[in-house]
This record gives structure tokens, C-alpha cells and sequence, in this order.
């Protein structure tokens, strides 16, 4: 089995509750260590006081001068130990001869410790063993009326019963230690618990090895990241996202709102609003991207909110050209059947003797036919816009839609990109059509491309019901087009065109009803 590993918050709580037992412990040893030192200092304080009471009054000095002293001292001594509650109170000569002491038996033999101090007039305490055992001692000199010193007074009080007194104060520091203790360590505990939600319970070398794997994923991956957190700040860019929005490298985004930073419209849209998105085509500048958005959660809880993107923009010029390319290859079906159809209609005729009506029947439809094509080809000489056009022409018949090429059209060795051009008519002939798909007959498209005082005009009008003028700039902005899902990009399209040349676009309504979109391209200057 694996060696299981602490987490982050297990290992931060054990650390928390160690420093927190000793220093516990650090102040109950202190708090015992003040303690034991003030009562050792009120002891020396205390014997020492009462050995200067006992050492000025006249009974003692009365006694000290009298033929049998002991038979004095000895009650009074006792009397005043009893009364202090302090272990023994001697009155000795200045040779150490006792004249009181706890142990009668004592009185009359020499004092054992140190009293060169007090002979010397000094008073003094001391800590010594005595027949007592080891106690805590004042030793002060005792004068007559002529200033002598006629006696010494030595009150002790043993170490046993200090420590006694310390002891009992022991239940007060743990009264304090104990709840600071718990205190602490449900402090300690709840850090912990709060940590532990934050890390998902994950050790330091797991996370480690998840920033290192995460920062190499994010760096490297070919789709576009954006996190943000619950009050919309983004929280993380990675490198392609950063390329796919136009940020700069260098720009601090991080933790700032989504209103503070300069993304592009439909981008910022979709992040303000929070709400999911699967496949959502959004348009950033020149580029067509694809984005997914949903919340991320976490037990429950919303943590923030998640957003890929995909670069589309070279799969999207791809399939609209293969959509130009199907719908002409449609076209030329729907064109084989009606020729062969018509081709039936022609040869029966002729086997019905009627050869006259089958040579204009036959005439006549080619007449059509090559007409349309001499104008569109004769007007423009680009053939991959001729060739569309000539497309949207027979894809608009099968729709019952009549596309009339104006008789003005003329558009020679265009200076512009042709993808440019073909973008900008197939869009605008592709919205035409659906714009009139509901409409009653006659459905009519007018086509214009040519150039106008430098300029390269596209003009595509319809009949159909119009476009709302609330509804223009949005359309250009967001995406919109006339299709009832309301996803399409074919206006967006043209206007990264028109955007990127430094043209303009002009929507209007003709008299005869429906919308007009004219798009003007400024001819670069080389091609002047």
C-alpha cells in the first residue's frame, strides 16, 4: 500500500497544535517559575520582618540582659512562631547559644549557619540547612540601651512548606492553561478545517506537482483559457488566450474586473453575463472563435466561471467556400436535370414534326442562359467572383428568387484580396436570400459590384421585409443575421472586412421595399 501522505491542513493543524502545547507549556513553567521566585521572595521578606519585630521589642531585649534568658524566651518564641505560622523563631547569644527553638531539646546548644552578617550590625536572609532540614532564614541583631549588640534573632521558614504554598496555586495556572489550551487548538483546528476546504485536502508535494503540471498544460495548450472568479474578476489568462483576445503579453490582467479590461465586445458579453454556452461562434477583431462557458462548482458552491476558446477563423473561411462551391455544384444539378428535361421536351418535339417550336423553345433558353453569363462575365473579369456570382444566380432560381446583375456592374482586376471580395458579395447574396425566403412572389435580388470614385462598391438590395434600423449595428457587431436561430456570422464577417480596409457600410430601404446594404472599400493606394 502507498505511504499515505498529510495533507497541507493536516500537517499545518499538528504543527499549529505542537507550538501552540509549548508555548502553553513554555508559559505555565514561566508563570510556576515567577512564582516559586515570589514566594521565595515574600518568605525572605516575611521571616525577615518578624525577625525585626522580635528583635526590637523590650520583652527579648529584657530577657536577654536577664540570668536564666531561655526560661524568657523560650513561651515568647513560641508564642510568636505559632502566630506568623513560620517554622522557628531562635534568640541566641552572639555566640550562637540558643535560648529558644521548636525542639526544646535543642535550647542551650550552638546555632548552626551563617550569622557574620548580623554580627557585623547587618540584617540579612539566607537560604541554609539547619536541624530542621533546608530553610529560607533572616538573621538580625538584637541591641541594648548602650547600642551593643546583645543578641541575634534567626525566624525560617523550611522550603517544604513554600513549596506547599506553590503547589496550591498550581490548580489556578492550570485553570488559566488549560482553557488557553483548548482555545488555541480549536482555533488551530478550524484554520485547519478552513485550509483543508481550500486545498481539497491535497499535501504540499501534490500541489506542487499539480501547479508544475497545470502551468505546463496551460502554456502549451492550443485553446484559449479564461477564469473568473465569482465577483467577475479574471482570476487566469493563459498564453493562447491571451493571443486570441489581442492582449499583450506584458498586460497585468489578473484580478482585475472584466469591465477594466479591453476585450472584444461579443467576448466581454458573454463574460459578463455568467450564463453556459456550448459552441457559441463570437467574433474577436479579425477572428471567428468558438466558446464554451460554464460555472465551475465545487460541493455545491460556485467557485467561478470557465471559458474556452477555439480559433475558427481559417475553418469557417474553409466552409464558406465549400458551402459557395456545394451550392454551385447543387446548381449544376438542378441545371443537368433541367436541361435534360428540357432536352426531352426539345426531341419530342422534333419527333412530333413540330421542329419549329423545338428551335425556339431551344433558343430561347439558351439565349437566356447566355445572357446571364456574358453579363456577369463580361462585367466581371475576376473569375472566382464571376464564378460566384453565377453560383448565387442559379441557387437563387432554384429558390424562386430572381438575382438581377445591374447593367452597371463593372469591376476590373480588383486590387483587393479576392477571399476579401467573395466574403463580402457571398455574405450579403447569402442574407438577401434568406431575408426573402418567407416573402410572397415576386422575390427579387439586385447585385451591383464596381468602382466608384476609387472605391469598390458592393451593393446587394432585396424585397424582402426589411431590416429593423434598431437592429444594424448590432448585427454587424454581434453576429446576428437574418436566420431564425439567430447564431449566423455573415454580417460579422462583412464588417471585419469592411473594418480592416478602412471602408464603411450603409444600410438603407429601397421604395420598392426590403434593405439595401452598400459597402464601400477604399482602393489601396499601390493599386491606384
Amino acid at each position: 500500500m502507498a505511504r499515505r501522505q498529510w495533507s497541507i491542513a493536516g500537517q499545518l493543524f499538528a504543527l499549529q497544535a505542537v507550538v501552540v502545547t509549548l508555548l502553553v507549556l513554555a508559559g505555565a513553567s514561566g508563570a510556576v517559575w515567577l512564582a516559586r521566585i515570589d514566594s521565595r521572595q515574600a518568605a525572605k521578606d516575611e521571616v525577615l520582618a518578624v525577625a525585626q519585630t522580635v528583635a526590637r521589642s523590650p520583652e527579648v531585649r529584657a530577657a536577654l540582659t536577664s540570668p536564666d534568658p531561655a526560661a524568657a524566651l523560650q513561651p515568647y518564641a513560641e508564642s510568636i512562631r505559632v502566630a506568623t505560622g513560620t517554622r522557628f523563631v531562635v534568640v541566641m547569644a552572639p555566640d550562637r547559644t540558643r535560648y529558644s527553638h521548636p525542639n526544646p531539646t535543642l535550647i542551650g546548644q550552638p546555632f548552626i549557619g551563617d550569622i557574620g552578617p548580623a554580627l557585623a550590625g547587618e540584617p540579612f536572609t539566607v537560604t541554609n540547612v539547619g536541624t530542621l532540614g533546608e530553610s529560607v532564614r533572616a538573621v538580625v541583631p538584637v541591641y541594648g540601651d548602650d547600642q551593643r549588640i546583645i543578641g541575634l534573632v534567626s525566624v525560617g521558614i523550611t522550603t517544604e512548606a513554600i513549596n506547599k504554598k506553590l503547589l496550591a496555586q498550581i490548580p489556578v495556572l492550570l485553570a488559566a492553561a488549560v482553557p488557553a489550551l483548548a482555545l488555541a487548538a480549536t482555533g488551530s483546528w478550524l484554520l485547519s478545517r478552513r485550509l483543508r476546504r481550500q486545498t481539497h485536502g491535497l499535501g504540499p508535494a501534490q500541489m506542487t506537482r499539480m501547479y508544475e503540471y497545470y502551468d505546463a498544460v496551460l502554456h502549451s495548450v492550443r485553446e484559449g483559457l479564461l477564469v473568473l472568479t465569482r465577483d467577475r474578476r479574471v482570476a487566469l489568462v493563459n498564453d493562447e488566450g491571451r493571443r486570441l483576445l489581442g492582449l499583450d503579453d506584458d498586460a497585468a490582467v489578473t484580478d482585475e474586473p472584466v469591465a477594466g479590461i479591453d476585450l472584444p465586445p461579443a467576448v466581454a458579453e458573454l463574460l459578463t453575463s455568467g450564463r453556459d454556452a456550448h459552441d457559441e461562434p463570437v467574433l474577436a477583431g479579425d477572428r471567428v472563435l468558438v466558446a464554451n462557458q460554464r460555472a465551475t462548482r465545487f460541493e455545491g458552491k460556485v467557485l467561478g466561471t470557465v471559458l474556452t476558446l477555439r480559433d475558427q477563423t481559417e475553418l469557417r473561411n474553409l466552409a464558406s467556400e465549400l458551402d459557395s462551391v456545394r451550392a454551385l455544384t447543387e446548381a449544376l444539378q438542378a441545371q443537368t436535370h433541367e436541361s435534360a428535361n428540357r432536352l426531352h421536351t426539345v426531341l419530342t418535339l422534333v419527333e412530333l414534326g413540330r421542329a419549329d417550336e423545338a428551335v425556339r423553345l431551344a433558343t430561347r433558353d439558351l439565349e437566356l442562359a447566355q445572357q446571364l453569363t456574358d453579363r456577369v462575365v463580361g462585367a466581371v473579369t475576376e473569375p472566382a467572383l464571376a464564378a460566384l456570382l453565377l453560383g448565387k444566380s442559379a441557387r437563387a432560381g432554384e429558390r424562386g428568387v430572381d438575382l438581377v446583375i445591374e447593367p452597371d456592374c463593372r469591376l476590373d482586376d480588383s486590387p483587393l484580396p479576392t477571399g476579401d471580395l467573395l466574403t463580402v458579395v457571398g455574405n450579403l447574396v447569402d442574407n438577401a436570400l434568406e431575408a426573402v425566403a418567407g416573402s410572397p412572389p415576386p422575390r427579387r435580388l439586385r447585385v451591383f459590384v464596381g468602382t466608384v470614385d476609387d472605391e469598390i462598391v458592393i451593393r446587394v438590395g432585396d424585397n424582402g421585409p426589411g431590416l429593423d434600423p434598431d437592429r444594424v449595428a448590432d448585427a454587424f457587431r454581434r453576429g446576428w443575421s437574418t436566420k431564425s436561430a439567430g447564431r449566423g456570422l455573415g454580417l460579422a464577417l462583412v464588417g471585419q472586412v469592411v473594418s480592416r480596409h478602412g471602408g464603411r457600410t450603409e444600410v438603407g430601404r429601397p421604395d420598392e421595399g426590403g434593405t439595401l446594404f452598400t459597402v464601400h472599400l477604399p482602393v489601396p493606394r499601390e493599386g491606384r
